[in-house]
Protein backbone atom coordinates (compact mmCIF):
# COMPACT_ATOMS: atom_id res chain seq x y z
CA UNK A 1 0.00 0.00 0.00
CA UNK A 2 3.09 2.41 0.77
CA UNK A 3 4.68 1.49 -2.38
CA UNK A 4 1.41 2.53 -3.84
CA UNK A 5 1.08 5.85 -2.62
CA UNK A 6 4.84 6.57 -3.49
CA UNK A 7 4.29 5.27 -7.19
CA UNK A 8 0.69 7.54 -7.06
CA UNK A 9 2.82 10.85 -5.52
CA UNK A 10 5.47 10.49 -7.88
CA UNK A 11 2.98 10.22 -11.21
CA UNK A 12 1.19 13.49 -9.45
CA UNK A 13 4.72 15.35 -8.88
CA UNK A 14 5.46 14.42 -12.95
CA UNK A 15 2.48 15.11 -14.58
CA UNK A 16 2.68 18.66 -12.31
CA UNK A 17 5.97 19.23 -13.86
CA UNK A 18 4.80 18.76 -17.52
CA UNK A 19 2.13 20.84 -16.81
CA UNK A 20 4.09 23.78 -15.41
CA UNK A 21 6.78 22.87 -18.27
CA UNK A 22 3.29 22.89 -20.75
CA UNK A 23 2.48 26.18 -18.68
CA UNK A 24 6.13 28.13 -19.64
CA UNK A 25 5.67 27.79 -23.11
CA UNK A 26 2.23 28.90 -23.54
CA UNK A 27 0.91 32.85 -22.51
CA UNK A 28 -2.54 32.19 -21.77
CA UNK A 29 -4.86 29.37 -22.19
CA UNK A 30 -7.96 30.99 -24.25
CA UNK A 31 -11.29 28.89 -24.17
CA UNK A 32 -9.34 25.86 -23.55
CA UNK A 33 -6.83 26.58 -26.50
CA UNK A 34 -2.86 27.23 -25.38
CA UNK A 35 -1.64 30.42 -26.85
CA UNK A 36 1.96 29.75 -27.49
CA UNK A 37 4.92 31.85 -26.31
CA UNK A 38 6.05 31.41 -30.23
CA UNK A 39 3.29 33.49 -31.19
CA UNK A 40 4.97 36.39 -29.51
CA UNK A 41 8.27 35.95 -30.56
CA UNK A 42 7.00 35.59 -34.09
CA UNK A 43 5.54 38.78 -33.71
CA UNK A 44 8.42 40.58 -32.16
CA UNK A 45 10.63 39.44 -34.96
CA UNK A 46 8.32 40.73 -37.82
CA UNK A 47 7.93 44.29 -35.71
CA UNK A 48 11.96 44.30 -35.80
CA UNK A 49 12.07 43.35 -39.34
CA UNK A 50 9.47 46.25 -40.24
CA UNK A 51 12.00 48.69 -38.46
CA UNK A 52 10.34 48.65 -35.02
CA UNK A 53 12.16 47.26 -32.50
CA UNK A 54 10.26 45.58 -29.55
CA UNK A 55 11.80 46.61 -26.22
CA UNK A 56 10.83 44.42 -23.06
CA UNK A 57 8.14 46.78 -21.72
CA UNK A 58 6.23 45.83 -25.02
CA UNK A 59 6.21 42.45 -24.34
CA UNK A 60 3.08 42.80 -21.89
CA UNK A 61 1.07 44.76 -25.35
CA UNK A 62 2.17 42.04 -27.20
CA UNK A 63 0.88 39.29 -25.42
CA UNK A 64 -2.37 40.86 -25.26
CA UNK A 65 -2.36 41.21 -28.58
CA UNK A 66 -1.82 37.37 -29.96
CA UNK A 67 -4.45 36.48 -26.37
CA UNK A 68 -6.91 39.21 -28.87
CA UNK A 69 -6.01 37.79 -31.92
CA UNK A 70 -6.89 34.26 -30.78
CA UNK A 71 -10.36 34.78 -29.11
CA UNK A 72 -11.07 36.54 -32.47
CA UNK A 73 -9.63 33.52 -34.45
CA UNK A 74 -12.06 31.31 -32.37
CA UNK A 75 -15.14 33.05 -33.18
CA UNK A 76 -14.34 33.51 -36.51
CA UNK A 77 -13.84 29.63 -36.80
CA UNK A 78 -17.12 29.05 -34.67
CA UNK A 79 -18.99 31.28 -37.54
CA UNK A 80 -16.97 29.10 -40.12
CA UNK A 81 -15.59 31.75 -42.22
CA UNK A 82 -12.63 29.86 -42.17
CA UNK A 83 -14.41 27.37 -44.93
CA UNK A 84 -15.23 30.39 -47.48
CA UNK A 85 -13.88 30.71 -50.39
CA UNK A 86 -12.87 34.25 -50.01
CA UNK A 87 -10.81 33.05 -46.68
CA UNK A 88 -9.18 30.24 -48.78
CA UNK A 89 -8.44 32.69 -51.67
CA UNK A 90 -6.94 35.10 -49.23
CA UNK A 91 -4.87 32.67 -47.64
CA UNK A 92 -3.36 31.26 -50.64
CA UNK A 93 -2.21 34.63 -51.39
CA UNK A 94 -0.41 35.10 -48.60
CA UNK A 95 0.92 31.87 -48.90
CA UNK A 96 2.42 33.08 -51.87
CA UNK A 97 3.31 36.71 -50.20
CA UNK A 98 5.28 34.43 -47.70
CA UNK A 99 7.32 31.68 -49.75
CA UNK A 100 8.68 34.81 -51.87
CA UNK A 101 9.55 36.66 -48.79
CA UNK A 102 11.47 34.06 -47.78
CA UNK A 103 13.08 33.07 -51.86
CA UNK A 104 14.38 37.08 -51.75
CA UNK A 105 15.73 36.93 -47.98
CA UNK A 106 17.49 33.56 -48.84
CA UNK A 107 18.72 35.11 -52.50
CA UNK A 108 19.79 38.49 -50.45
CA UNK A 109 22.09 36.08 -47.29
CA UNK A 110 23.51 34.14 -50.03
CA UNK A 111 24.89 36.98 -52.35
CA UNK A 112 25.64 39.89 -49.38
CA UNK A 113 26.59 43.30 -51.07
CA UNK A 114 30.75 43.31 -50.23
CA UNK A 115 32.56 46.24 -48.78
CA UNK A 116 34.85 46.52 -52.37
CA UNK A 117 31.43 47.16 -54.35
CA UNK A 118 30.28 49.41 -51.95
CA UNK A 119 34.16 51.29 -52.44
CA UNK A 120 33.46 51.25 -56.13
CA UNK A 121 29.69 52.85 -56.00
CA UNK A 122 31.00 55.60 -53.70
CA UNK A 123 33.87 56.17 -55.70
CA UNK A 124 31.29 56.65 -58.81
CA UNK A 125 29.53 58.75 -56.91
CA UNK A 126 32.21 60.99 -55.54
CA UNK A 127 33.31 60.90 -59.54
CA UNK A 128 30.21 62.21 -60.33
CA UNK A 129 29.34 64.66 -58.01
CA UNK A 130 32.87 66.19 -57.55
CA UNK A 131 33.28 70.22 -58.32
CA UNK A 132 31.69 73.35 -57.41
CA UNK A 133 28.44 73.52 -55.31
CA UNK A 134 26.47 76.93 -55.69
CA UNK A 135 24.30 78.48 -52.96
CA UNK A 136 21.76 80.30 -55.46
CA UNK A 137 18.83 82.14 -55.31
CA UNK A 138 15.64 82.56 -58.19
CA UNK A 139 12.57 84.55 -59.08
CA UNK A 140 10.15 82.30 -61.50
CA UNK A 141 7.46 84.21 -63.23
CA UNK A 142 5.50 83.06 -66.22
CA UNK A 143 6.71 85.58 -68.76
CA UNK A 144 9.54 87.16 -70.44
CA UNK A 145 8.38 90.74 -69.80
CA UNK A 146 7.88 90.02 -66.07
CA UNK A 147 10.85 89.05 -65.41
CA UNK A 148 12.66 92.15 -67.20
CA UNK A 149 10.39 94.23 -65.06
CA UNK A 150 11.87 92.31 -61.78
CA UNK A 151 15.40 92.50 -63.05
CA UNK A 152 15.03 96.87 -63.49
CA UNK A 153 12.87 96.56 -60.63
CA UNK A 154 16.56 94.99 -58.58
CA UNK A 155 18.49 97.09 -60.61
CA UNK A 156 16.99 100.28 -58.94
CA UNK A 157 17.60 98.75 -55.82
CA UNK A 158 14.34 96.46 -55.11
CA UNK A 159 15.09 93.61 -52.36
CA UNK A 160 15.66 90.16 -54.28
CA UNK A 161 14.30 88.05 -51.20
CA UNK A 162 11.06 90.33 -51.01
CA UNK A 163 10.06 90.24 -54.59
CA UNK A 164 10.82 86.23 -54.83
CA UNK A 165 8.41 85.80 -51.92
CA UNK A 166 5.51 87.83 -53.49
CA UNK A 167 5.75 87.22 -57.18
CA UNK A 168 8.03 83.99 -57.86
CA UNK A 169 5.10 80.84 -58.59
CA UNK A 170 7.98 78.46 -57.46
CA UNK A 171 6.18 77.40 -54.18
CA UNK A 172 9.58 75.59 -52.48
CA UNK A 173 11.91 78.75 -53.21
CA UNK A 174 9.64 81.74 -53.09
CA UNK A 175 8.16 81.14 -49.56
CA UNK A 176 12.62 81.05 -48.90
CA UNK A 177 13.16 84.32 -50.90
CA UNK A 178 14.19 82.30 -53.71
CA UNK A 179 17.09 80.37 -51.67
CA UNK A 180 17.68 77.05 -53.53
CA UNK A 181 20.24 76.13 -50.62
CA UNK A 182 23.66 74.59 -52.05
CA UNK A 183 23.44 72.24 -54.91
CA UNK A 184 25.69 71.56 -58.20
CA UNK A 185 24.99 72.50 -61.40
CA UNK A 186 23.43 69.18 -62.22
CA UNK A 187 20.92 69.19 -60.26
CA UNK A 188 18.80 71.98 -62.32
CA UNK A 189 17.40 71.83 -65.60
CA UNK A 190 20.41 72.15 -68.48
CA UNK A 191 18.85 75.98 -69.76
CA UNK A 192 19.22 77.12 -65.25
CA UNK A 193 22.57 75.41 -64.94
CA UNK A 194 24.54 77.25 -68.03
CA UNK A 195 23.41 80.33 -66.88
CA UNK A 196 24.28 80.07 -63.31
CA UNK A 197 27.75 78.59 -63.82
CA UNK A 198 28.41 81.85 -65.56
CA UNK A 199 28.08 83.92 -62.35
CA UNK A 200 30.15 84.81 -60.48
CA UNK A 201 29.31 85.23 -56.22
CA UNK A 202 27.24 88.08 -55.75
CA UNK A 203 26.11 87.82 -59.64
CA UNK A 204 22.72 88.07 -60.96
CA UNK A 205 21.55 86.91 -64.63
CA UNK A 206 20.74 90.74 -66.58
CA UNK A 207 18.76 89.16 -68.62
CA UNK A 208 15.69 86.51 -68.06
CA UNK A 209 16.64 82.82 -68.45
CA UNK A 210 13.97 80.43 -70.04
CA UNK A 211 13.37 77.09 -68.79
CA UNK A 212 10.21 74.10 -69.38
CA UNK A 213 8.99 75.70 -65.88
CA UNK A 214 8.83 79.10 -66.71
CA UNK A 215 11.28 82.59 -66.96
CA UNK A 216 13.93 82.79 -64.67
CA UNK A 217 16.19 85.19 -62.76
CA UNK A 218 19.05 83.94 -60.83
CA UNK A 219 21.37 85.38 -58.12
CA UNK A 220 24.68 83.50 -56.83
CA UNK A 221 25.13 84.00 -53.46
CA UNK A 222 27.98 81.57 -52.74
CA UNK A 223 30.34 79.28 -54.57
CA UNK A 224 32.02 76.40 -53.04
CA UNK A 225 34.14 72.70 -53.57
CA UNK A 226 31.52 70.02 -53.13
CA UNK A 227 30.97 69.25 -49.93
CA UNK A 228 30.61 65.24 -50.23
CA UNK A 229 29.34 62.66 -47.42
CA UNK A 230 32.05 60.27 -45.82
CA UNK A 231 31.85 56.58 -47.02
CA UNK A 232 30.51 55.38 -43.78
CA UNK A 233 27.82 58.33 -43.80
CA UNK A 234 25.96 56.74 -46.91
CA UNK A 235 27.22 53.18 -46.65
CA UNK A 236 24.38 52.04 -45.29
CA UNK A 237 22.28 53.99 -48.54
CA UNK A 238 24.63 52.01 -51.13
CA UNK A 239 24.26 48.61 -49.80
CA UNK A 240 20.36 49.00 -49.86
CA UNK A 241 20.68 50.33 -53.30
CA UNK A 242 22.68 47.43 -54.52
CA UNK A 243 21.23 45.28 -52.54
CA UNK A 244 17.71 46.24 -54.20
CA UNK A 245 19.58 45.87 -57.85
CA UNK A 246 20.73 43.01 -57.27
CA UNK A 247 17.64 41.11 -56.27
CA UNK A 248 15.97 42.86 -59.33
CA UNK A 249 18.24 41.39 -61.53
CA UNK A 250 17.90 37.78 -60.07
CA UNK A 251 14.12 38.60 -60.51
CA UNK A 252 14.22 39.44 -64.36
CA UNK A 253 16.68 36.48 -65.13
CA UNK A 254 14.21 34.40 -62.73
CA UNK A 255 11.58 35.71 -64.91
CA UNK A 256 13.73 35.13 -68.37
CA UNK A 257 14.04 31.69 -68.36
CA UNK A 258 10.50 30.67 -67.01
CA UNK A 259 8.68 28.91 -69.78
CA UNK A 260 5.43 31.01 -69.95
CA UNK A 261 2.86 29.63 -72.53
Amino acid sequence: MKKQLLQAAAAAALLGAISMSAQAQNIAIVNGQPVPKARVDQLAQQLTAAGRPVSPEMEPQLKEEIISREVFMQEARKKGLDATDDYKAQMDLARQAILIRQLFEDYRKANPVTDAEVQAEYDKFVAANSGKEFKARHILVETEDQAKKIIADLKKGAKFEDIAKKQSKDPGSGANGGDLDWASAASFVPEFSEAMIKLNKGEMTQVPVKSQFGWHIIRVDDIRQAQLPKLEEVKPQIVQQLSQQRLQKYQEDLRAKAKIE
